[in-house]
């Protein structure tokens, strides 16, 4: 694999493309999505055909369980296990609302699960339920002991996900780069991206990340971190600080040159870039129709030789170059 210009060894799965929440940048407000049929989702025997024959062959070896929200996947903790334990597992991650973690951070732990990412997009029990579109019900405390049993049980590094949506949850970003003060917990302010929603927050789409970074500085200072992601996270800490700050700023700072990942949807369809459409192959049809695996595992190499060019390079407001015709929940984020 030393013949790309940047190693792709990192695959992000979703498991599932259902989700108990509806935040606005994910599930746009009014639109009805098809849900997945059961039969039409990869089974777990066949992501880790996949894996194991087409995957890890090419080079992969850090895997990441996304949505939807894969903690509604029947059967997770298993598929967990059956992953961690495959000799040529090198970092296996799960992104999670965070809402059924409760019950199921020991579990998930004990499978060999290390790192999960929880989205928190506000402090503010009202603003919180206005985001996920809550229909009624909040459900801020439950998310939050979410996150309190992922930290007794050990996760390490935990982190949070906030994506910084103008006008509703930007005044708060003072308040949760501070939960890195006191805890090892590592802060993620992510830049809205406008993926199948492209009339949301029309006007101005999303705030860059230095915006955020000057307010913080201002406040208490701010240092490079020498703590490294595997992602694309340009990662600080607030002096004394025992987490970190990260920064992904995939709308105003372009990091096309250090992609290091794939997406493979629910249904089997591998993405080389997320915000450009171009090059998708469609795995599971393939195999369901007994395409050899090495000829699978060839298509993919082809795309990975391509992946430099399908990475999308263009940065503007990100509402109106490009049309999308899956949300961010049916790709798997």
């Amino acid at each position: 694999m030393s013949n790309f210009p940047n190693r792709v060894d990192y695959l992000r799965i979703s498991l599932i493309d259902r989700c108990n929440f509806r935040c606005q940048y994910c599930m746009p407000e009014g639109t009805e999505l098809d849900y997945l049929l059961n039969q039409e989702l990869l089974t777990t025997e066949e992501i880790l055909i996949l894996l194991q024959g087409v995957f890890i062959p090419l080079g992969f070896r850090k895997f990441r369980l996304t949505g939807g929200e894969p903690l509604l996947r029947p059967g997770v903790v298993e598929l967990v296990r059956a992953i961690a334990h495959l000799p040529e597992t090198e970092d296996l991650a799960l992104t999670t609302n965070g809402f059924r973690l409760g019950k199921m951070a020991q579990d998930l732990y004990d499978a060999g699960l290390r790192r999960v990412n929880i989205s928190l997009d506000s402090l503010q029990a009202e603003t919180f339920d206005k985001i996920i579109g809550n229909r009624g019900r909040s459900r801020w405390q439950q998310t939050w002991e979410g996150i309190q049993a992922a930290h007794r049980v050990g996760f390490d590094p935990l982190k949070l996900n906030v994506v910084v949506i103008p006008g509703v949850n930007d005044r708060e970003i003072l308040d949760l780069a501070a939960l890195s003060r006191d805890r090892a917990w590592h802060i993620r302010f992510i830049e809205f991206m406008p993926i199948g929603n492209d009339q949301l927050f029309r006007d101005r789409a999303w705030i860059p990340s230095e915006e955020i970074r000057i307010a913080i500085r201002e406040k208490w200072g701010l240092e490079s971190s020498s703590i490294l992601g595997n992602g694309p996270a340009d990662v600080f800490q607030i002096p004394g600080a025992k987490g970190t700050l990260g920064f992904i700023s995939q709308m105003s700072e372009c990091f096309c040159d250090r992609c290091n990942r794939m997406r493979l949807s629910a249904d089997g369809w591998l993405r080389p870039c997320l915000l450009n459409e171009t090059g998708q192959i469609d795995l599971k049809t393939s195999l369901r129709n007994g395409i050899s695996i090495e000829k699978l595992r060839e298509s993919v190499r082809q795309i990975l030789i391509l992946k430099p060019e399908i990475n999308f390079k263009g940065r503007d407001t990100g509402t109106e170059t490009q049309t999308y015709t899956r949300t961010m929940s049916q790709i798997g984020g």
